[in-house]
């Protein structure tokens, strides 16, 4: 299995879970920030997508700017994976996907999620989604940091992603 994880960050946690999810996959695993992520996704058999919840969604880029505002050394990512899904050329048969994303500790229907917004992007590009939309999570710190197992929770979920292309394939 060949995995390509693209990730939006603005201060470094969504890229750690990335990161980590790649670890639990244990398969050649690209992870590539999404200024970066090709728009083409032929050699794949698994992407994964990942970003920050920004006002219950994928980020925006005034979301962004006031994310940038609140960084005392700039934000990982410049470009949103909203904006990256929108770029995407038709995706190879067989694709296989799952999305995450990084978000306050509080209940999904409080604060929305990127990870559902990406997997309906996907959807709609007609790419197979084999999971649901996975959350993890940040404290409202400024800037925000990483809840304490999170890390460890991300490889586990990277092993079930494995587990679930291996079947579906």
């Amino acid at each position: 299995m060949r995995a390509l994880i693209v990730y939006e960050s603005m201060f470094g946690n969504t890229e750690v879970i990335a990161r980590a999810i790649a670890d639990g996959l244990a398969a050649e695993t690209e992870v590539v920030n999404v200024d970066d992520a090709p728009d083409a996704l032929a050699g794949f058999d698994l992407l994964v997508v990942g970003g920050p919840t920004h006002v219950h969604g994928m980020s925006r880029a005034s979301t962004r700017k006031s994310a940038q505002d609140q960084a005392s050394d700039g934000v990982r990512s410049r470009k949103g994976i909203r904006d990256w899904l929108d770029s995407l050329k038709p995706a190879p048969a067989g694709l296989a996907a799952a999305t995450f994303d990084t978000r306050i500790g509080k209940p999904r229907w409080l604060t929305g999620s990127a990870a559902v917004g990406a997997a309906k992007a996907l959807k709609r590009r007609h790419i197979r989604v084999i999971a649901k939309p996975e959350s993890f999570y940040v404290n409202t710190a400024t800037p925000p940091e990483l809840g304490g197992d999170e890390r460890a929770r991300a490889q586990e979920w990277g092993r079930s992603i494995a587990t679930e292309t291996a079947e579906k394939s």
